[in-house]
């Protein structure tokens, strides 16, 4: 990649300078060049150089400056001619050069740093003493979004999410897979999950509606400290994970509003398997038909309310109680009270996530 770098600004500069100029590695092999045909060659000198540290020095009909650390410089950087104006030009393109490795360097470490960190990749120790080293800020507040790729075209998603985030100082957007992509996002502490919506909205909208994308996101819970990014990570797998099983018609999903859903998903399943065998243990939910449980749903979402559900649902009112009678003959829970129904809610639920065989973190 430092090749690519390099060879970026040598194409700038060639104009500029109207020389011959080059960088090589410390085997001494060009690897950028303003002639391109002279890439790949390995400099051979009459008389070794002997310098110290990042000295600049004269052989044959060119100028040279190594560069990098000052102990082990990595690179050395040539300019046709041997007169002073090759040597500032040397020492300008030496400075630069350094300069943008250094922030390509610091970048690519950041980032990795970052996604060994949310992989949980790195003792909990080293993250202190690295972050220190990459000048983190670790008094500020952050947060993972989880954007997973559902059905795409050819457009590459993870440039697209990466201009939609351009501050890469404070936010990182790392490749986790073919269909996922992590957003580490600093954030004020004090915001709330509404805006962290919006803000999963807009990349949602923006991938679906400009470049027909359909992705969803998990959002996972806010945290101060760069160690605990792992567990809001974890926390966004998981709750697009719960979201898959029981808000399938949502896109966006977080953590905090998972609710039940996130205490039924941590359950071992044998405990669950178990608890549908009590709570129908006088009749299987199978023998319910689609009707019936149509009509626990609506019941539900009316919060109990006989004759609210029946108006919603156009029938009349001795209808519904046949059926909520017929739920009680049948399972032994009677709906119109408030522990049965939380009981058969979360049965419910329970065989749905049974049902669906979930990813668990």
């Amino acid at each position: 990649m430092s090749n690519r770098l390099f060879q970026g600004v040598v194409h700038q500069m060639k104009d500029a300078i109207d020389r011959t100029i080059g960088v090589m590695d410390e085997n001494y092999t060009i690897i950028a060049c303003s002639e391109l045909l002279r890439i790949g060659e390995t400099q051979e000198f009459e008389t070794f150089p002997i310098v110290s540290g990042n000295e600049a020095f004269v052989s044959g009909h060119f100028t040279y400056k190594p560069f990098g650390t000052p102990q082990h410089p990595e690179y050395t950087l040539f300019v046709e001619g041997n007169d002073p104006q090759a040597a500032k030009y040397c020492a300008i393109l030496s400075v630069a050069l350094s300069n943008i490795k250094h922030y390509y360097d610091e970048k690519y470490d950041r980032s990795n740093f970052i996604k060994n960190v949310i992989l949980d990749n790195i003792l909990p120790g080293d993250i202190y003493i690295k972050s220190r080293e990459l000048h983190f800020n670790s008094e500020v507040s952050r947060v993972v979004l989880l954007i997973r790729v559902v059905t795409h075209n050819d457009v590459s998603v993870y440039d697209v999410i990466q201009n939609l985030f351009p501050d890469k100082s404070k936010d990182f957007v790392i490749n986790i897979s073919e269909t996922d992509i992590a957003i580490v996002k600093e954030i004020k502490s004090d915001i709330e999950t509404k805006h962290l919506e919006k803000l999963a909205r807009s990349i949602v909208d923006t991938l679906s509606g400009e470049f027909y994308t359909h992705a969803v996101v998990g959002i996972g819970t806010i945290v101060d400290n760069l160690k605990d990014l792992a567990r809001s990570f974890k926390e966004a797998q998981m709750a697009l994970e719960v979201g898959k099983v029981f808000d399938t018609e949502k896109n966006i999903v977080s953590y905090d509003n998972l609710g039940i859903a996130r205490l039924i998903y941590q359950l071992p399943t044998t405990l669950c398997e178990t608890f549908l065998k009590e709570v129908f243990k006088r009749g299987s939910i199978e023998s319910l038909d689609q009707e019936t449980l149509f009509t626990i749903q609506r019941f539900f979402e009316n919060n109990l309310n006989v004759s609210e559900t029946s108006r919603k649902l156009f029938v009349h009112r001795n209808t519904l109680v046949y059926r909520l009678e017929k739920i009680k003959k049948i399972t032994g829970l009677d709906l119109r009270e408030f522990d049965h129904a939380i009981v058969f809610k979360i049965a419910l639920m329970v065989k749905k996530y049974l049902k669906s065989d979930p990813v668990k973190f």
